[in-house]
């Protein structure tokens, strides 16, 4: 069992900055695959970004949205992940969710296991 929860989020200017975290508990968090999701108001819920393990190392995915604009990473020693956001803009604004161990396509939320609450981000023009 794993229990995540997001901090860091909060109202900043269109052009600012913010970066999420994500603490896990459970020893085996450096075993999961690991992402973020996003939800704004009266819309599904979308996907982010995700590490994923594999045999060579990790595979870093982004939304083309976010790309180049967010950054995903992760520190096991500290059981935590983040998600740096740059260049942020009114559209970004939404609910954020950490999610933890994947099976099948990364970017539909019924593949994804363990969540946290969620993180209020609000990006003002």
């Amino acid at each position: 069992q794993v229990q995540l929860v997001e901090s860091g989020g909060g109202l900043v200017q269109a052009g600012g900055s913010l970066r999420l975290s994500c603490a896990a508990s459970g020893r085996t968090f450096s075993a999961y695959n690991v992402g973020w999701f996003r939800q704004a108001p009266g819309k599904e819920r979308e996907f982010v970004a995700a590490i994923l393990n594999n045999w060579g190392g990790e595979s870093i995915y982004y939304v083309d949205s976010v790309r180049g604009r967010f950054t995903i990473s992760r520190d096991n020693a500290k059981n935590t992940m983040y998600l740096q956001m740059n260049s942020l803009k009114p559209e970004d604004t939404a609910l954020y969710y950490c999610t933890a161990d994947s099976r099948g396509e990364i970017m539909t939320v019924t593949s994804w296991k363990y969540w946290g609450q969620g993180t209020q981000v609000t990006v003002s023009s």
